[in-house]
């Protein structure tokens, strides 16, 4: 991905970004608990940092019936919002949290999540991965009947929807697996929610489970000194999280996915699954390709392989399809380091560092001048010169978006020595914006759509540019999954096919 890509450092905004990351984590046996829920949460939430880096939140409740809800929310990373007084203060024996970057609403602190709301059935919270690809008509509907809004986000849609009574009505109480269905009638997608009433959290993926969602079961102490588990009875509790990567931190394992439509509720009984929505022929599963190759962490599992092996896969397609007479093989920093090693090994070159990343560089938002504004690259990374001084380069990367910063990249390259500098892309151009949860620019901003592909290498300076196909990235997915579910994955962004139509 290109230099800015990260929201934490970069002087633009210029690469892509998740929507956010959500977690929830509800512990078993006898509450009060002894398992530090919050604590949990917290660590979930750093694990998903790189989803959202904007702002956070942590609701947690005792879980009793007239319990209040505790909360705390910022803007900033999670490390910077939450003390340890907050974590004392937020203790429970159920809670949800989670981490944002805005795609719809304003980075604002009204649009900070969980959003919590008070219902007929007592208060209510929600945290919400993607983009409601109707959100304006559903607007519109809740303000037609006088429903109020305090934010620009979407997710706040979600929580009103909520509040509204089944029309199977509830004559037994509260009755949250009516109301959330509810919510999946009114729209498709693209939504991973994590809701949480009294002394349960319902884990929600939209029926063509685009923003991915998965369970884990949180070990006893005792099983990290040896001992096995010998059934689920046994866990101290159970987390949902939008990407398995949270779950080593907390001491927890994989359990599986959320399956797409499906509806899974979490107490302190354990895991089970109460509603799955029915298939629609002409909307297969869809998730989202760009989890497979940039916005996920490298460790987390989809559809039953890890995202690294993927990465690996795209480079090993794109040696096959775009290979290249070089001296040795790098990336940028370092999303695509397993695409670039793949890449070497398959068309048996070394693969070496060309940079070295300066981590503890601060976000600009303003360059006073010119020269600081070419500067840019450079303050982020420093070029390992002796690596590559006289040598031809093929520089591999997960993709472009506006290309702003691949001018600078090759030019320093050269500047310092480099020979020839080629570079391959592990997946399609970029050319059509996305609806479903990921800020891809503008149609006219996008690189692709601005430059013809066969004059990209001489718009960047380079001595080549190849992409990886469309065909060659779907089957690098698809190579290793092993799960028995039906899979499908959305390339809107790179066909143009979308495969839910947003009414905005």
């Amino acid at each position: 991905m290109e230099l800015e890509g990260c929201s934490q450092t970069a002087p633009e905004d210029t690469g892509l970004h998740e929507a956010c990351g959500v977690f929830g984590c509800v512990a078993t046996g006898d509450w009060p608990t002894q398992l530090d829920v919050a604590h949990t949460i917290c660590l979930g939430l750093v694990s998903l940092q790189h989803r959202g880096q904007e702002s956070a939140g942590i609701v947690t409740s005792m879980g009793s019936n007239d319990s209040l809800h505790r909360q705390k929310k910022g803007m900033g990373l999670v490390g910077n919002i939450f003390t340890e007084e907050d974590i004392v203060r937020l203790r429970g024996n159920i809670g949800l949290g989670h981490t944002r970057y805005s795609t719809h609403g304003e980075s604002d602190t009204s649009n900070v999540q969980p959003f919590v709301v008070e219902t007929l059935h007592g208060l209510t919270a929600v945290a919400h991965n993607g983009q409601l690809v109707n959100a304006r008509t559903l607007k519109r509907k809740l303000l037609r009947h006088g429903v109020g809004l305090s934010s620009g986000s979407d997710s706040e849609l979600i929580t009103q929807l909520l509040t509204h009574m089944p029309e199977c009505g509830e004559p037994d109480g509260a009755n949250w697996v009516g109301r959330i269905k509810r919510i999946m009638h009114e729209t498709k997608a693209s939504y991973a929610l994590v809701i949480m009433n009294k002394d349960k959290l319902y884990a929600v993926r939209d029926p063509i489970g685009n923003r991915p969602l998965c369970l884990g079961k949180l070990l006893p102490a005792a099983t990290f000194s040896g001992k096995k588990i010998l059934d689920d009875s046994e866990v101290d509790g159970w987390v949902v999280a939008s990407e398995s990567c949270a779950f080593g931190s907390i001491g927890a394992r994989y359990y599986r996915e959320v399956l797409p439509g499906e509806v899974v509720e979490l107490s302190k009984k354990g895991v089970r699954s109460v509603y799955m929505a029915p298939k629609h022929k002409q909307t297969p599963p869809a998730l989202c390709i760009f989890e497979y190759v940039y916005f996920a962490r490298s460790d987390s599992v989809f559809e039953g392989q890890m995202v690294y092996m993927v990465r690996q896969n795209c480079g090993r397609q794109l040696a096959k399809e775009a290979p290249v007479d070089v001296d040795m093989v790098s990336t940028v920093p370092e999303s695509a380091t397993p695409a670039a090693m793949a890449y070497a090994a398959a068309i048996n070159r070394p693969y070496g560092e060309v940079f070295t990343k300066n981590r503890y560089v601060g976000r600009s938002f303003i360059q006073p001048n010119m020269r600081l504004r070419q500067l840019a690259v450079a303050k982020k990374f420093g070029a390992l010169t002796q690596n590559f001084i006289g040598k031809r380069i093929v520089l591999v990367d997960d993709s472009i978006v506006r290309g702003v910063t691949m001018i600078p990249i090759v030019k320093l390259l050269k500047a310092e020595g480099a020979k020839e500098v080629h570079i391959r892309i592990a997946s399609p151009p970029i050319k059509y914006p996305c609806y479903m949860g990921i800020n891809i620019p503008t149609h006219q901003e996008l690189v692709a759509n601005k430059v013809p592909i066969d004059q990209l290498a001489d718009y960047f300076g380079a001595d080549s540019l190849q992409y990886l196909s469309v065909e060659g990235l779907k089957a690098a997915v698809t190579e290793g999954i092993k799960t028995e579910a039906e899979s499908g994955h959305c390339v809107a962004c790179l066909t143009g096919d979308y495969p839910v139509e947003p009414d905005w």
